[in-house]
């Protein structure tokens, strides 16, 4: 018998702090399994309340305000997938520095998912290698306690910073997104090759899965099928779409 996941209560830094004064929705983007020809899941994109995209919204995140923002982020998240009855994972970035306790800053999470009748464990998070480093053990702890929950944990832009490795040797999170900047070209480039090369066989022996993000070209997906590889998000599959699951390009599949 299961049970489900307990919201405590919030923590000091978390109380009495005033709603943003901005409203935002989301666009998604699909993850595919080629595989299968199925969606693995659905990453949720910051947008204005009109389409416009993220820079305008995230210009208007500061400190002060950064917490109500990530936690809002979520809460839009579940509320939109469920309204659109998304039948994957929905997968959501967070900001590890508005992250106070763990434990207690995911409680908006958790009875949004109740509220909206959501299940905890189609949800994956994922951090940005390029978000501002915070303390290791800090970030640690926060990877322990989501996974403690039941949420699938993943590092986004993987290979877009320096600190790739090093991460991975402090926490294993279940997911690594090949940043596209190493996507780009690789058919064509034996330097990327080499590097993912490596990365892929880092993920095999600690049992990560790889996403491979912004493929944009046959080539580059048929060349990362070679490697094994099987779950792919870009331009190539389908381009985030407002507050709804775009269409997939599955005939890119069948050639690449």
């Amino acid at each position: 018998m299961t049970t489900e996941p307990q919201s405590p209560p919030p923590c000091r830094a978390c109380i009495d702090r005033p709603a943003l004064d901005f409203d935002f929705s989301m666009a998604f983007q699909p993850i595919v399994d080629v595989r299968t020809r199925q969606l693995f899941a659905c990453e949720a994109l910051v947008r204005g309340t009109d389409g416009t995209g993220a820079a305008g919204i995230l210009s208007k995140v500061t400190t002060d305000n950064r917490y109500q923002f990530d936690q809002s982020c979520r809460v839009k998240a579940v509320e939109l997938a469920a309204r659109l009855n998304i039948p994957c994972f929905v997968s959501i970035n967070f900001l590890p520095n508005a992250v106070y306790q763990a434990a207690t800053c995911i409680r908006a999470t958790l009875e949004a998912a109740k509220r909206f009748n959501f299940p905890v464990e189609r949800l994956i998070f994922e951090i940005t290698e390029n978000e501002q480093m915070v303390d290791k053990d800090h970030l640690k702890s926060i990877i322990t306690e989501y996974k403690r929950q039941g949420f699938k944990t993943a590092i986004d832009d993987f290979g877009a910073g320096y600190s790739g490795l090093n991460l991975l040797a402090e926490f294993q999170p279940d997911i690594i997104k090949l940043d596209m900047a190493l996507i780009r070209d690789i058919d064509k480039d034996v330097v990327k090759q080499a590097i993912v090369r490596g990365i892929l066989g880092v993920c095999a022996a600690l049992s990560i899965e790889v996403i491979a993000e912004g493929v944009e070209t046959e080539a580059e997906l048929a060349f990362m099928r070679e490697q094994n590889v099987h779950l792919f998000q870009g331009y190539l599959l389908a381009r985030p779409a407002f507050e709804k699951v775009p269409d997939i390009n599955w005939s890119a599949v069948a050639h690449g």
